[in-house]
């Protein structure tokens, strides 16, 4: 039917479905903003905009990047919305989706649109599945190449050596990253989650605080790193309490960074003038 229709069957299904606050606490609705903290350590993300070439694009760069997110997630609400409406109406083909709801899209896409056209619209998802893949393996097989392989472990290898090196750690991350997805009971929003948390509390006050204070030392961002890093597994295996992760990782993180800062040695004043 049309959008009254719709709009009417999701509301004989549950009223407190147009209840946006409906069984949210306080923490749940922190937990829930604080997604955006992530956003700031996010190294597939970041490297978009560290490879701006002028200064000049980043408003532009923002503009547009804002502008997609605000589009992809209000699709991602009303596609979820409107399946309430279309699986009320249609009880027999709720099948997959009743056992994991994260397949509405998916289904949707099924039942409603010609196998040729639905075939490319569901290669959007694996499309935007592996440009994220993409870019993670490499910033996370440049940086233990680069910063770790070559920085501390042979500092006079060459770029041939660097090279496979490299595609090693990728094939690994990959590996690992397979093992992880082979859990039957797994979801997507729950792997994303920790690991936008994981992200956000180890990079993002570095980068934030690395821009907006020049006290701050190397000690001092490894220290963030390890503390975020650290912080987010053991609340998220240990403590919980229904709070986010990256709330108690961004929090201590930040205040390594300060407190291992102002006990190491200002920096160089050639580090001072660049910042």
């Amino acid at each position: 039917g049309d959008m009254g229709t719709a709009m009417a069957t999701i509301e004989a299904q549950n009223p407190a479905n147009f209840d946006m606050f409906r069984g949210l606490s306080f923490v749940a609705i922190i937990s829930l903003l604080a997604w955006g903290l992530g956003y700031f350590g996010q190294p597939h993300i970041l490297v978009r905009f560290m490879a701006a070439d002028s200064i000049k694009t980043i408003p532009n760069a923002r503009r547009i990047g804002m502008t997609w997110m605000i589009l992809t997630l209000a699709g991602a609400v009303a596609v979820g919305f409107l399946g309430i409406a279309y699986f009320a109406d249609h009880p027999e083909q709720a099948g997959a989706v009743s056992q994991n709801g994260e397949r509405v899209f998916m289904e949707l896409v099924k039942i409603l649109f010609n196998p040729w056209v639905a075939g490319i619209i569901l290669s959007g998802v694996l499309a935007a599945v592996m440009s994220t893949l993409s870019a993670q393996l490499l910033v996370s097989s440049s940086a233990l190449t680069q910063d770790f392989y070559k920085a501390m472990l042979r500092k006079n290898a060459s770029q041939t050596e660097l090279v496979w090196v490299g595609r090693g750690m990728v094939l690994l991350i990959a590996l690992i990253a397979i093992g992880i997805a082979s859990n039957p009971d797994s979801k997507v929003l729950g792997l994303v989650s920790y690991a936008w948390a994981g992200f956000g509390a180890a990079f993002g006050p570095v980068v934030l605080i690395s821009l907006l204070w020049k006290r701050m030392t190397r000690n001092g961002a490894l220290a963030g790193m390890l503390v975020g890093a650290v912080t987010v597994v053991v609340w998220k295996e240990f403590i919980g309490l229904g709070l986010y992760e990256i709330i108690p990782g961004f929090i201590l993180a930040s205040l390594a960074i300060y407190v291992v800062s102002k006990m190491s040695a200002a920096p160089a004043p050639t580090i001072i003038k660049r910042f």
